[in-house]
């Protein structure tokens, strides 16, 4: 459909969304946006703007083009999309030596769990392997948004 888009864009933009801030992929142009939820509350609400900033500016434009062309664009997965407990837990099942997986386990149970696991990564020497599986899976989560939006993708 547009220009080829690289994986890590999608998969920075995935991991920069908030609350606050969206991030969609311009699908014509490969690009990803990342504009403010109040910025698009207010191209929805049809808000005119004739006294910001540049970068105010720039924002509620790229906010009415996605309001006004939302076939162009497609809405990254967001935080309620990826299920991160999910993720550490199918990591913590990855781990061949029985005593670390045992005690990874027991740290995510009940509250506090993702606190608990990230200190026990570090106690237990497996911090770089659960970054490496952790970046293996949003890589994935990035593809599979390609594939269901049809979207060309470089690595």
């Amino acid at each position: 459909m547009g220009a080829k888009v690289k994986l890590n864009a999608i998969i920075d933009g995935i991991e920069m969304q908030t609350e606050e801030f969206e991030s969609y992929l311009n699908k014509e142009k490969g690009e990803v946006v990342f504009v403010s939820s109040k910025a698009l509350l207010a191209a929805e609400d049809g808000e005119d703007f004739d006294r910001l900033v540049d970068w105010e500016q720039e924002e509620e434009d790229i906010a009415n083009d996605i309001v006004e062309h939302d076939d162009k664009y497609a809405n990254l997965p967001s935080e309620d999309d990826i299920d991160e407990y999910d993720m550490i837990e199918r990591f913590c099942y990855s781990l061949e030596d029985d005593a670390i997986q045992s005690a990874l386990l027991n740290a995510i149970r009940g509250r506090g769990a993702f606190r608990r696991f990230k200190d026990k990564i570090i106690t237990l020497g497996v911090r770089d392997e659960w970054f490496a599986f952790r970046d293996n899976c949003y890589k994935q989560i990035a593809i599979d948004f390609c594939e269901e939006e049809q979207i060309d993708y470089v690595e």
